[in-house]
């Protein structure tokens, strides 16, 4: 299948992301919201990534002009057009509302069209509509979207090869690394990835070593760009924790068992650079 038209649902920090992607490589993208005023945050957030993408010279003034003209808008998902090739999810990780999201366009779309979740960690396979389980895909593009190389394609139980190699060549297209995942808790990059933070956390907590000097080992002696906690900080530490949620419900196992002290820093609202304060403090 030739993906031409792309609608994204969520124009959140990852949802402007991966439009922004799309937009500068010329595909025809929607950007879909619940509110206006939550599309013209969005359409402002990615003129200022393309703006700083042009300061930088990794694109030019008149790809950032076609990207921004290759971007449309619609306020509800049963407004998108049917018509649409591939719709990409990028909603918070609420697997109610990602389903229901789902099972709208389900009735919505052409028969062909192609149905993905950029979900860090939620089964594909439960959030699949069960008359579209075949053309149903993880896509798990990484933060910041515009700059980081790397998409999880996370096959669920019904993903067909089709749908697999239309996803896969449009990443390339993308100029993305795409990586081919099974439907596990967390696939791999969280699998990996929230442990280990959640792990800095219980060392912390704990006592072992201060904030600074935890971030400290982790960049000056395995080379990471930056510490755990101040990883987690960016990603946001509610995120982090509904992530280890689902990795722990899903494998039973207390090695994946979310730190207190993270679980408490949460229902406290101190949720890293969103909230202005997380293990650090900021501006």
């Amino acid at each position: 299948m030739d993906i031409k038209r792309v609608a994204v649902v969520g124009g959140g920090t990852m949802g402007n992301g991966i439009v922004t992607v799309f937009a500068i490589n010329g595909y025809d993208v929607t950007l879909v919201e619940t509110q206006q005023e939550f599309l013209e945050r969005a359409i402002k957030n990615i003129t200022s990534s393309l703006e700083r993408m042009v300061k930088k010279e990794t694109i030019s003034e008149e790809v950032k002009s076609a990207a921004l003209k290759n971007i449309s808008t619609r306020i509800g998902v049963e407004n998108v057009d049917p018509n649409t090739d591939l719709v990409v999810e990028a909603v918070y990780e609420d697997k109610g509302v990602k389903t229901s999201i789902f099972n709208k366009l389900d009735g919505l779309l052409k028969a062909e069209s192609i149905l993905a979740s950029n979900t860090s960690s939620i089964s594909i396979t439960e959030l699949a509509p069960k008359n579209r389980a075949d053309k149903f895909i993880g896509m798990h593009f990484m933060n910041p979207v515009p700059v980081m190389k790397l998409v999880e394609l996370i096959r669920g139980y019904s993903t067909s090869d089709d749908t697999y190699n239309a996803i896969k060549e449009t990443t390339l297209k993308l100029n993305k690394v795409p990586v081919e995942v099974q439907d596990y808790p967390g696939f791999i990059a969280n699998r990996i990835l929230m442990p280990m933070i959640n792990e800095a956390i219980y060392a912390l907590m704990e006592g072992v070593a201060t904030k600074e000097d935890i971030d400290s080992v982790m960049k000056l002696g395995m080379a990471h760009p930056m510490g755990p906690l101040t990883l987690a900080d960016f990603i946001g530490l509610d995120v982090c924790l509904a992530i280890m949620t689902v990795i722990f419900d899903g494998y039973n196992d207390s090695k994946y068992r979310p730190c207190p002290l993270l679980k408490k820093m949460v229902a406290a609202g101190k949720l890293g650079r969103k909230s202005g304060e997380g293990f650090y403090r900021y501006e």
